[in-house]
């Protein structure tokens, strides 16, 4: 069966709406790590204040292909500020995964 990895990037006080919608869309299995960056519009400035990295977290899930749009869809509605959403809101990015070992076990996965 061909697996995703779906990578989304998301403003950090959204992650745990991010987290839950996921949950209940029945894909528990998340890894969650907090990076910072920024993206075409460069930072954020506040009067003379330019921050150059903003803090976002990042939230990987391997999913299975035929559930890509499902899974697509419900991190847009849950990480999207406002009616519709804000620069900084993040980025969702999809990759192919080849293969995947359970370590404990040393078995490839289905």
């Amino acid at each position: 069966m061909t697996k995703l990895m779906i990578r989304s990037v998301v403003r950090p006080e959204k992650s745990g709406e991010v987290l839950e919608s996921l949950l209940e869309a029945g894909y528990p299995a998340v890894t969650k790590v907090p990076v910072f960056g920024r993206g075409k519009q460069r930072g954020l400035k506040v009067g003379e204040i330019t921050y150059d990295e903003l803090p976002k977290e990042l939230l990987m899930t391997v999913i299975p292909a035929t559930d890509k749009e499902f899974v697509i869809k419900s991190v847009l509605a849950s990480a999207k500020t406002g009616g519709k959403g804000n620069f900084g809101d993040g980025k969702i990015f999809v990759s192919q995964v080849e293969e995947v070992y359970t370590i404990s076990t040393g078995k490839l996965d289905d």
